[in-house]
C-alpha cells in the first residue's frame, strides 16, 4: 500500500497566506486600493439615478437632468478604467505568488528522498504537480482577486444602503441567517471533501501509471483483469467523493440564491409601502431597489468563488505538505573535514518492520577502491543507494568528514557523493545544457573537457551544430552509450570525490561497453570508487572486497586474502572462474 505524501494543515497554510502577505505587502496593497476605489466609484450609480428619478417626479429642470445623467455616465467611465487597473494589480500579485509557491514546489519535489516519492507512488507527486498545480492557478489567478473585489464591493453597497436609510437596509437582514448557516454548514465538511476528491483522483493516476508502465508484464501474466477491477475501484472511490463535494454545492447553492433574492423582493415590497406613507422618497426608493440589486452580483461571486477557494485551499494544503521546509530542529550542517565515508551501524527496510540492511559498519577512505559483491537480493545495490545519499538509514549512522549524510543539502551532497547507475536520462536542450546542468555557468573549455575525458568529443565535433546540437525528446537521440558518456561527463564537472558505481555498463551491449570502459576511467581517476559488482569482473583490482550476504557484511579484505580464506567469497569467485568464458560480458574496468 503506497503512502501518500504529506498534507500541510490548516495553521500551517494561514501561516504561508501571512508570509505571502508580508512578502508582496505593496502590491497586495495596491491592488486593495484600486478595487476600493472602483467600488467606491460604483455606488454613485444608484445614488445619482436616485436622484435623476425624483428630479423628474419634482419637475427639474432639463439641464439639471442632463448633468446628472453626465454624471452617472462619468462615475460609470472612472470605474471601468479602475476596474481594469485593479484587474491588471490582481493578475500581477497573482502570478508573483504562483511563482514563488512553483519553485518552492518544485525546489522541494527534486529534493525529495527517492525512498519517499516510492513510498508514495508516482500517481500522489504526478496529481499534485499537475491538478493540484492548476487548480491553485485557478485560484490565485482568478478565485483570489475575484473574491477580494466582491467582498469589498458588498461591504460597501451594505454602508451605502444605511447612509441612504436604515429602514430601506432593514430587509438585508433576512437572508443573513440563510446565508450564514448555509455557508457554515458548508465549510465545515468542504474542506475535508475537496482534500478526499484530490486523493482519490491521486489513487486514480497512480493506478493507471503503473499500469501502463507494467503493461508488457500485466500482458505476459495475463493479469488485465487484475489491473482493470483496480482501476475500476479507483475510479469508484473518485466518483464517490466527487459525488459527496457535488452534493453540498447542490444543497449550498440553492440556499444562497433564495438568501440574496429574497431581500430584493422585500425591499421593492417595503420600499413601495414606505413611499405611500411618506416616510421616503421615489428617489431614496429606487436608489434602495437599485443597491440591493447591484448587490446580487459581487454577494454572487463571492460565494461561487468561496467553492473555488476551498478547491484552492486543498490543493495549496497538498502543495505545501511537500514544500514544507526540513524538520525543525534540523541545523546546517557544517563542512565536512576531510573525504573519509564511514558507516555505523545502518539499518534499513523499504517496509516498516522489515530490514534490508542490518547493522553494516564500514569504513571507506580517501582514494580507496572497494568492490561490494554477493548475491541477487543480498542488499548491494541497497546499500550503494545509502552511500549515495538517495535513502536515509532507519537506523545508525553515515557520514562524511563527519557529517551526517542527511544534513548535507542536495547540491553539498552531490559535490561529495554520486551514484553512476545502469539508468541515465537526457534532457530535452542542447547537448551543452545536459551536460552543464551540474554547474549552469560551466564555460565551453570546462565543458569540451570534460567530454573529452570520457572519449565523447569525437562524435559530439562531427555533428554541425557542436554543443548547440539539441537532444533529447524533439531533438537528436543518443545512443545507450552516448547518454551515458554525457551522464559521465557531468560527473567530471560535479567533481565529487566518491563514486559508486552500480553495473553501469550491464546494459550495453560487448562493444559499446568496451568502449565506455575507457570513459568510466577517466571518471574515477583519483577518487574514492564503491563498485557495486553483481558479477566479480572488478573485485579483483580493488583494494578491499566487502562481501554482502542477507544484508549483512560477512567478509572484508583484498581479493587475495578473501580467496585464501576459503569462505563465502573464495566460493563466489571459484562458482564465477567456472563459467564458460564466452559467455562472459566484457570486463568491466572502474579501477585504473
Amino acid at each position: 500500500m503506497n503512502r501518500p505524501l504529506p498534507v500541510a494543515g490548516t495553521a500551517q497554510v494561514r501561516r504561508y497566506a501571512r508570509d505571502l502577505y508580508r512578502g508582496h505587502a505593496r502590491m497586495f496593497q495596491a491592488a486593495v486600493g484600486l478595487h476600493l476605489l472602483a467600488a467606491c466609484t460604483g455606488l454613485a450609480g444608484p445614488r445619482l439615478l436616485g436622484e435623476l428619478v425624483q428630479g423628474i417626479q419634482d419637475g427639474a429642470r432639463i439641464a439639471e437632468l442632463d448633468r446628472l445623467a453626465l454624471a452617472i455616465a462619468g462615475f460609470v467611465l472612472v470605474q471601468a478604467v479602475l476596474i481594469r487597473f485593479a484587474h491588471v494589480a490582481s493578475a500581477r500579485l497573482g502570478e508573483r505568488v504562483l511563482a514563488r509557491l512553483r519553485e518552492r514546489f518544485i525546489a522541494r519535489v527534486l529534493s525529495l528522498p527517492l525512498g519517499t516519492v516510492e513510498a508514495a507512488g508516482t500517481g500522489d507527486l504526478l496529481t499534485r504537480t499537475t491538478r493540484d498545480v492548476d487548480a491553485l492557478s485557478k485560484c490565485v489567478r482568478f478565485a483570489v482577486p475575484e473574491t477580494m473585489i466582491a467582498l469589498i464591493t458588498t461591504v460597501l453597497i451594505v454602508v451605502a444602503l444605511l447612509v441612504l436609510d436604515p429602514l430601506l437596509a432593514a430587509p438585508l437582514l433576512v437572508g443573513v441567517p440563510l446565508t450564514v448557516a448555509g455557508t457554515r454548514w458548508y465549510l465545515r465538511r468542504a474542506p475535508k471533501g475537496y482534500l478526499r476528491q484530490n486523493a482519490a483522483y491521486s489513487e486514480v493516476t497512480d493506478g493507471l501509471s503503473e499500469t501502463v508502465e507494467g503493461a508488457r508484464t500485466v500482458e505476459a501474466l495475463g493479469r488485465q483483469g487484475q489491473r482493470a477491477g483496480r482501476t475500476d475501484a479507483d475510479l469508484r472511490r473518485s466518483w464517490i467523493a466527487e459525488r459527496y463535494t457535488l452534493h453540498l454545492r447542490t444543497v449550498w447553492w440553492p440556499v444562497l440564491e433564495v438568501s440574496y433574492v429574497l431581500p430584493l423582493v422585500i425591499t421593492l415590497l417595503a420600499g413601495g409601502w414606505l413611499y405611500l406613507r411618506g416616510a421616503v422618497t421615489l428617489g431614496q426608493t429606487a436608489a434602495a431597489v437599485l443597491y440591493v440589486q447591484q448587490l446580487i452580483d459581487p454577494l454572487d461571486r463571492l460565494l461561487n468563488w468561496l467553492d473555488e477557494l476551498q478547491v484552492g485551499a486543498a490543493s495549496l494544503a497538498r502543495l505545501l505538505g511537500v514544500a514544507a521546509d526540513p524538520p525543525a530542529g534540523r541545523t546546517p550542517a557544517r563542512e565536512p573535514e576531510n573525504d573519509r565515508i564511514e558507516l555505523r551501524d545502518v539499518r534499513f527496510g523499504y517496509v516498516a518492520g522489515r530490514e534490508v540492511l542490518h547493522g553494516i559498519d564500514l569504513t571507506l577512505e580517501p582514494g580507496e577502491r572497494i568492490a561490494v559483491v554477493g548475491l541477487s537480493g543480498a542488499g548491494k545495490s541497497t546499500l550503494g543507494c545509502l552511500l549515495a545519499g538517495l535513502h536515509r538509514p532507519t537506523s545508525g549512522s553515515i557520514t562524511v568528514g563527519g557529517v551526517p549524510l542527511g544534513e548535507l543539502s542536495p547540491d553539498r551532497l552531490r559535490a561529495h557523493v554520486a551514484l553512476v547507475s545502469q539508468e541515465h536520462h537526457v534532457f530535452a536542450g542542447t547537448l551543452r545544457e545536459n551536460v552543464a546542468m551540474v554547474r549552469p555557468a560551466a564555460p565551453d573549455p570546462e565543458i569540451r573537457a570534460a567530454l573529452a575525458a570520457v572519449h565523447a568529443l569525437d562524435w559530439v565535433d562531427g555533428w554541425p551544430a557542436g554543443l548547440d546540437t539539441p537532444v533529447g525528446a524533439g531533438g537528436r537521440l543518443l545512443t545507450p552509450a552516448q547518454a551515458q558518456q554525457v551522464a559521465l561527463a557531468r560527473l567530471i564537472l560535479a567533481d565529487p570525490h566518491t563514486l559508486v558505481l552500480d553495473e553501469a555498463t550491464v546494459l550495453l551491449d560487448p562493444r559499446s561497453a568496451r568502449d565506455l570502459e575507457r570513459s568510466l576511467a577517466a571518471v574515477v581517476r583519483g577518487r574514492t570508487v564503491v563498485a557495486i559488482a553483481h558479477r566479480l569482473f572488478s573485485a579483483h583490482d580493488a583494494d578491499r572486497v566487502a562481501v554482502v550476504e542477507d544484508g549483512r557484511i560477512v567478509e572484508l579484505g583484498s581479493h587475495d586474502e578473501l580467496v585464501a580464506k576459503n569462505g563465502a567469497y573464495a566460493a563466489l569467485w571459484h562458482s564465477w572462474q567456472g563459467e564458460d568464458q564466452k559467455e562472459r560480458a566484457p570486463q568491466d574496468a572502474p579501477f585504473p
